[in-house]
């Protein structure tokens, strides 16, 4: 039975991958400095911060597949802070001989194939410009890792977020550095629906230390 750990697993993000895949039949770990607030049962849920080597190396221990659903805020807001941390994750995840996925946010994707990044934009809100320029910095250093590690990284739609949540649909459609969007020029994607496509891509690899994109 695949077992997989969740970093940030009571976030937005991770609370939505560990539901998932708890659903799906996946033994799920959870690490995060918080306690959920409506626990799944039979979900491992752990407390402590990525920062202490010691509960990160514990929480990765014995899993298939470590999914970092991080970003860079509190304690790991900073220039550099949570790029350290996931250099980290991949050492250990690379020990452990289990596949990394890494959940990264929109500002990395392109406007259009070799156009500029959206956070590079006028409209790119500059509140979270120092977010999107961290993630890019860790997409960088999966591009440059030579180590042989099985990763993978998902950008989410450009208006995803927990302010906008959406709702299930079970559908979804895949890209690759280019944003993703529909007839009317929106991109988004539920929370839900983003937990399904990393869980799939969890049950069924198709990306190879590569980045792809999925929105509706």
């Amino acid at each position: 039975m695949t077992r997989i750990t969740v970093l940030g697993g009571t976030g937005y993000v991770g609370s939505n991958i560990v539901a998932e895949a708890a659903k799906r039949g996946l033994v799920v770990v959870s690490l995060s400095r918080t306690a959920p607030e409506s626990p799944i049962t039979g979900v491992d849920y752990q407390l402590g911060s990525v920062q202490h080597d010691d509960a990160l190396q514990h929480a990765i221990e014995g899993a298939d597949v470590v999914v970092s659903a991080l970003s860079p805020r509190g304690e790991l807001a900073g220039n550099n802070i949570l790029r350290s941390v996931e250099k980290k994750i991949a050492k250990l995840t690379m020990v452990e001989g289990a596949r990394l996925g890494v959940v990264g946010g929109a500002g990395s994707l392109r406007t259009a194939e070799g156009g500029p990044m959206l956070h590079e934009g006028s409209e790119f809100p500059e509140a979270v410009k120092p977010e999107a320029i961290e993630m890019v910095g860790v997409l960088d250093d999966l591009n440059a890792n030579t180590s042989g590690i099985d990763w993978f990284y998902v950008s989410p739609a450009a208006e995803f977020g927990s302010h906008n949540p959406g709702e299930a649909t079970g559908v979804y459609r895949v890209g690759g550095d280019v944003v993703l969007t529909d007839a009317e020029g929106k991109s988004f994607i539920s929370g839900a629906d983003l937990a399904l496509a990393v869980v799939d891509e969890i049950l069924h690899p198709k990306h190879s230390c590569t980045r792809f994109t999925v929105a509706y």
